[in-house]
């Protein structure tokens, strides 16, 4: 285990700790602004990660670059309105894989499965996990919050089910990854480790809250440090200050977007599915970036 794990473990249990203290509706605006903080931030620089990514490409500027990722945005935001229950599936799927790729980046330098449909699969699976492991232990809320954004109604076991699915596949596919070389085992220890923390932080706390412990320290922020290695060579102090000013104009401009979907709705539940379908559209393309970063990038965890 390496010092950013042990470092995660300690802040999230710090902010286990910290929440005993503070009232629920001061977690639920503490969390946003995480979120908004720092979740928001780490993809904020996908403009310059693909410019990068697409160096050799003459046919890509910045500015078409630009135009195409923006299109890219109001496409899904459009899509969300008009078929809000499919592009919300989707976008779980997608954000089960990209927090498993994240949690799982080391796997990527073995090359022979860099490409690899089960590799990614995995991924998926663990992303999913930890996702329907949020979902399980707040499955009212997050039943509520799914019926506000696409007029669903869920029963509360869907998820469970889902969840052992979920635990099912999972298994099968780590006794496969066992059986072809037996030296993933430390590995697969560390992660069930890591599942058995995220599940006493999901349990503890709020949604909201457990959400935000995750998403920030655990996939965020590692998220920002292997963006900074990739734009400029290697993790340091003064490189994430040039990546803090070259995403800070993009990261305004999508608090902004985001103030303004609150400044016109009426109502909270409005402003739940103009907040989720915002999420959505950043994500979609975020998660195509990171996933062809990664491919031109070696990383160790």
């Amino acid at each position: 285990m390496n010092f950013i794990s042990k470092f995660s473990i300690i802040i999230s249990f710090f902010s286990l700790w910290l929440c005993s203290f503070v009232s629920p509706v001061n977690q639920l605006f503490i969390g946003f602004v995480f979120i908004l903080s720092f979740g928001i931030l780490h993809g904020s620089n996908d403009i310059f990660v693909l410019k990068k990514i697409l160096i050799k490409n003459e046919n890509f500027s910045f500015f078409k670059i630009l135009v195409l990722y923006v299109l890219f945005i109001l496409c899904c935001i459009l899509l969300f309105y008009y078929f809000p229950s499919l592009i919300l599936f989707l976008f779980i799927l997608f954000s089960g894989y990209h927090f498993g790729e994240q949690q799982l980046i080391f796997l990527n330098n073995k090359t022979e499965s860099s490409s690899s449909l089960f590799l990614q699969s995995y991924q998926t699976l663990y992303g999913l996990l930890i996702l329907f492991l949020l979902f399980e232990f707040h499955n009212k809320e997050v039943i509520s919050v799914i019926s506000d954004i696409s007029k669903i109604s869920l029963h509360p076991e869907l998820i469970t089910y889902s969840l052992y699915t979920i635990v099912f596949l999972f298994s099968i596919f780590s006794i496969v990854i066992l059986k072809k070389n037996l030296k993933y085992k430390d590995f697969l220890i560390k992660e069930l480790f890591y599942l058995l923390v995220f599940s006493i932080i999901f349990k503890v706390a709020s949604l909201i809250w457990g959400f935000t412990i995750y998403f920030v320290i655990w996939h965020s922020l590692p998220s920002i440090m292997n963006q900074v290695s990739f734009l400029y060579g290697d993790f340091s102090f003064n490189n994430f200050l040039k990546y803090f000013k070259t995403a800070l104009p993009y990261w305004l401009i999508s608090l902004f977007g985001l103030g303004l979907f609150y400044f016109f709705s009426n109502e909270l539940k409005l402003f739940n599915s103009l907040f989720f379908s915002f999420l959505a559209a950043i994500t979609f393309p975020h998660v195509l970036v990171i996933y062809n970063m990664i491919r031109k990038f070696k990383y160790t965890k």
